[in-house]
């Protein structure tokens, strides 16, 4: 079933990459008067198709192979290699007839159009459900084995700035653009004193493989609910009572405690906790409960499932600001600009061996993964992973590589400085060295999601 989950959303999420990209491609080529053959998504190889329609001069279609897909332009080489039309003489409505400007716009295009389309989801997202705002003065938990616990933080640590710009909220602690600087440095209070810790050279790359960040504002493991006929309620837990330790081991987040009693279905557990007798005259806090709290100790027996039935209270304290249009332009804008620009560096930490390779890059299987994992959190978080990786499309593709739209857009440039047409046969070959490093790549990256696990 979960293979099944895993399939169904990474081609859902392909086909939304792909569909933005190559309507960037087919759109402009339609503005400048290009004639455009097909616009398939997903590839047909060995004619292996699942839909096609021809409406005007186009075919339309879906591949049997949800990894890509492509547009063929009149006159243009592309991935199909074609050499039909070289000995003829230029028609007005190929690719090739068309001033060098309005070539590179149409192969800008497809990059253009993943960049709009992240834009369009972050502009989206900010505008339905507002900026979430954490006042940072809620103590951080720390997960284990994280890259900041590696750094010397600890759960109960205070975040004070970063880079020395002070923090007001946790939004802040984790922006994309800090967090790919160089030279990423964190104040925190430890235990009442100040201390300056610094993040290693791959710690994107680090967070990447564990798929969070490893660190996020406490949640006291305060009681909301107490279900009746259930463990918690059978031993006397109320709601409203602060968890303190579970058989003599402290507990101060509520993702501790869940840990300690699922993996103890059917064995007694000793919870310690606190109570206040009559309610406080403004809200309940983990502070004020620790304070003026009584003791409590109770003997909890797990179920079968390692649940004693209690819920969480939440008391991190999340503001959501609406925000207009124009604002939410502006935010999906800045959130599009700086996505980009840390994916950009850390592709240059990639290539300049900062970052290892094998774990930084991922491929289909890695991507398909990463599509469920999203998925499974909600639809706004697999949104937002949309977001993320069509700007890594978007950046891999403008890279000059023979075969991308970089590479092409790098050969028509030159041709615009020549002032003319490099030989077909030299355009050919270096189409057909670029599909064959694209190849290997692919094939690489096959390789390397199977060991990298």
């Amino acid at each position: 079933m979960e293979l099944l989950s895993t399939l169904f959303y990474f081609i859902v999420a392909i086909f939304i990459l792909v569909t933005a990209h190559e309507f960037g491609h087919f759109i402009t080529a339609r503005i400048f008067g290009m004639r455009v053959d097909r616009f398939f998504i997903g590839f047909d190889f060995f004619g292996i198709k699942l839909w096609q329609k021809k409406i005007g001069e186009t075919e339309y279609g879906i591949g049997a192979f949800p990894i890509g897909g492509y547009v063929k332009i009149a006159g243009m080489i592309d991935e199909s290699l074609d050499t039909n039309y070289v000995n003829t003489t230029p028609q007005p409505w190929e690719f090739r007839a068309k001033p060098v400007w309005q070539r590179l716009v149409v192969l800008a295009g497809g990059v253009v159009m993943n960049l709009v389309l992240a834009m369009i989801v972050f502009t989206s997202i900010t505008a339905i459900f507002g900026e979430s705002r954490t006042p940072i003065s809620a103590p951080a938990f720390v997960e284990h084995g994280s890259v900041f616990e590696s750094m010397g933080v600890r759960t109960g640590d205070r975040l004070l700035s970063v880079n020395g710009h002070r923090l007001e909220y946790w939004e802040e602690a984790i922006d994309p653009e800090r967090l790919a600087s160089k030279g990423l440095q964190y104040t925190i209070q430890h235990n009442g004193e100040i201390l300056t810790v610094n993040a290693p050279p791959d710690f994107l790359r680090r967070i990447n493989e564990r798929q969070s960040f490893g660190i996020r504002p406490i949640m006291p493991p305060i009681v909301d609910q107490v279900l009746a006929g259930d463990p918690a309620a059978a031993a006397g837990v109320k709601p409203g009572v602060l968890i303190t330790s579970i058989d003599g081991k402290p507990i101060s987040d509520w993702t501790e405690m869940v840990g300690l009693v699922s993996k103890s279905a059917g064995k007694k557990l000793t919870i310690n906790w606190l109570y206040l007798p009559a309610a406080p005259a403004g809200p309940v806090t983990a502070d004020i409960i620790r304070r003026e709290g009584k003791p409590f100790t109770s003997i909890v027996v797990p179920n079968s499932a390692g649940k004693i039935g209690i819920s969480l209270k939440q008391t991190v304290a999340t503001n959501r600001r609406q925000l207009g249009a124009a604002e939410s332009i502006t935010s999906g804008f800045g959130q599009t600009w700086k996505t980009t620009v840390m994916t950009v560096q850390g592709f240059g930490k990639i290539f300049s061996g900062q970052e290892d390779f094998r774990k930084s890059v991922g491929g289909p299987i890695k991507i398909a993964r990463l599509a469920n994992q999203s998925a499974e959190q909600g639809p706004i978080s697999f949104l937002y992973f949309v977001a993320v990786l069509s700007i890594s499309l978007a950046v891999i593709n403008i890279l000059p590589i023979p075969a991308l739209d970089g590479g092409q857009f790098m050969l028509n440039a030159i041709e615009g400085v020549m002032g003319r047409e490099i030989p077909f046969e030299v355009k050919m070959r270096i189409q057909q060295v670029g599909m064959a490093i694209l190849l290997t790549i692919f094939a690489y990256f096959m390789i390397n999601d199977l060991i990298n696990k």
